[in-house]
């Protein structure tokens, strides 16, 4: 415990940009580090960079064929015995509370490589995390080694626009990706809880480029200002609803899904304001939640939303999918909703929360037209439920 003290209170005190030198050198000095690594998770998530200094010249590894990418994906410690030297690398997941952010790489002796120590180091790479979202606000440090190619402005605007990637409670499991990764445009995720409530939005803004960016920015921001003022979602629709009238004057609007979930009994409010999809699957069915639909944000003047309710259960999975997922056809001319994408959700019913998104993703991918370039955005919730009080 002491050497772990040290390690955290060296982190907690380091440099932004400084964090990766620093635990080589504290990793060294108190669990005998021979060489000490970190790879990020690129915006795609297929592979993860090393963090080096600019321009980037480390080689990445696929988050899906490489054992630091088995430790990515399983969010396990991994072992590799290195033949050359005897070393043994443990791949470790950088994780903050769901959001899967990287692998910390540690080279040990066997002697070093004790229980005890890799629980430490597990515990430690936890804490690194932590920290690299901290010093993301100082730095571009680790923002950059998350880059295997340029942004575009527009996905630059989006991506700064959204929450992790991933987020997991008692309750509940969240996973979401977006793609093009490197150059969407209007579709956009947001999540926000409280001890009783999770509310989530999945919104569309029209357009393209940087239109299409800016408009999604002033609809997300204007639902927050609304969810952080206290007041319901059919409210914050109407609110947000307003400021893009205000702005626009109907020329301009944005599809929107908000939900608001009771964490203690899976009650669920909903207002659909356009076009996101909820795809439901219960044991081993899959299908579509229909709601009714309502005008877009920012449509027309003073329009007034009404609020719809359902309700989840426990083993339930959530999928919320874009037009640029469902709409999207195949060369013969199927849109995807029509039966793959079905087929996709129940060919990811193994995989958790957090992966389920990249894993449909590539099924639209393989399935559409090579030409389309719309924006797809996937959004997975497994509704665990509350078991006890909190």
């Amino acid at each position: 415990m002491t050497n772990f003290l040290s390690v955290e209170r060296a982190l907690r005190t380091a440099a932004p940009h400084a964090l990766l030198d620093v635990v080589r050198s504290v990793l060294a000095a108190h669990y005998g580090a021979h060489a000490v690594d970190l790879l990020m998770a690129d915006y795609s998530q297929s592979v993860l960079q090393p963090v080096t200094a600019l321009p980037h010249t480390a080689v990445a590894v696929s988050t899906r064929s490489s054992v630091q990418g088995r430790a990515f994906g399983s969010q396990e410690p991994q072992q590799e015995i290195s033949a050359a030297d005897d070393l043994i690398a443990l791949h470790l997941p950088v994780t903050v509370r769901g959001d899967r952010l990287g692998v910390l790489t540690v080279r040990l002796t066997p002697s070093h490589c004790t229980a005890v120590a890799v629980r430490d180091l597990v515990d430690i790479a936890g804490l690194l995390g932590h920290e690299i979202l901290v010093a993301e606000r100082d730095t571009d440090v680790y923002l950059q080694a998350r880059r295997v190619n340029r942004l575009t402005l527009a996905a630059e605007m989006q991506w700064q626009l959204l929450p992790a990637r991933a987020c997991a409670r008692t309750e509940y499991s969240i996973g979401a990706q977006l793609e093009p990764a490197y150059a969407i445009r209007g579709d956009n995720f947001d999540w926000a809880s409280t001890a009783e409530n999770l509310t989530l939005t999945i919104t569309n803004g029209m357009g393209e480029g940087i239109e299409a960016s800016l408009l999604t920015n002033l609809a997300v921001n204007a639902l927050r200002n609304a969810r952080r003022a206290g007041i319901g979602i059919a409210d914050q629709a109407a609110l947000a609803d307003q400021a893009l009238y205000a702005e626009h004057g109907g020329s301009a609007h944005v599809s929107t899904l908000l939900l608001s979930f009771d964490l203690a009994t899976g009650h669920v409010q909903v207002v659909d304001a356009g076009s996101p999809q909820l795809w439901r699957q219960r044991d081993k069915s899959v299908e579509r939640v229909p709601f009714e639909a309502q005008l877009p944000l920012g449509m027309f003047d003073q329009t007034e939303y009404v609020l719809q309710e359902f309700r989840v259960l426990p083993g339930d999975r959530l999928i919320f999918v874009s037009d640029g997922v469902y709409a999207a056809s195949s060369p013969a001319g199927e849109a995807y909703e029509k039966q793959a994408l079905s087929r996709a959700i129940t060919a990811a019913g193994l995989l958790a929360a957090a992966d389920v998104p990249g894993a449909v993703l590539r099924e639209l991918a393989a399935y559409r037209d090579a030409d389309a370039e719309d924006d797809a955005l996937v959004v997975c919730l497994d509704w665990h439920g509350r078991t006890s009080p909190t």
